[in-house]
């Protein structure tokens, strides 16, 4: 065993468990507390596995699993920028960066190399691998707010426009799921859960 190649994989091992205590602005689906950024991660590498028949194109699920439990790593530094807060979101990629600039370098290099490379793609979204990848990211938190009678929407008075914006490019990943998406979307307009604007 190469004891400093397996060092860094525990360091980098214990790192991750750093994003157990990272909360984000969706509350459970049972209207409990704020989920954490590692439960969000498992949850859209299950939903990857079991929506992925409804993807437009053939892709890699099980890369794209690995893609939806990283993705999220680095906001052990940068923090969780709600996506529907335009402060947030004029650092967030800088942030992100000087993260994912750490975090991947405390592995060997072939697998840091790896995971940067992959959390990037997923950034630019550009892979069939990332496009599903971009829907299960924006549809858990969307089934969770739906569940939640919108509370959380309602809280930080989201607007139907702000939601439509941040999912420009979902039916590019799946069509059907995009479909599904809008009827959730104005079944909160009509609830006064979304702002109809």
């Amino acid at each position: 065993m190469d004891m400093e190649r397996f060092e860094r994989q525990v360091r980098f091992i214990l790192e991750l468990d750093k994003e157990k205590n990272i909360l984000r602005r969706t509350h459970l689906s049972d209207n409990g507390r704020r989920e954490n950024d590692a439960e969000h991660a498992w949850h859209l590498a299950a939903m990857t596995w079991l929506l992925s028949e409804y993807a437009n194109e053939k892709f890699d699920v099980a890369r794209t699993m690995l893609m939806v439990l990283l993705h999220d790593v680095v906001e052990i530094d940068a923090g969780d920028s709600y996506a529907y807060d335009p402060e947030a979101q004029k650092t967030a990629h800088e942030r992100e960066l000087a993260a994912a600039e750490r975090l991947y370098h405390i592995l060997p290099e072939d697998q840091g190399t790896y995971l940067e490379d992959l959390w990037k793609e997923f950034e630019e979204g550009k892979t069939p691998e990332a496009r599903f990848a971009h829907v299960m990211d924006n549809l858990q938190p969307m089934l969770l707010n739906d569940s939640n009678e919108g509370n959380d929407w309602r809280q930080n008075g989201v607007a139907r426009s702000q939601v439509e914006k941040r999912n420009t490019h979902t039916a590019e990943g799946s069509e059907q799921i995009w479909e599904y998406m809008k009827k959730i979307i104005d079944r909160n307009v009509e609830k006064g859960s979304l702002k109809p604007e």
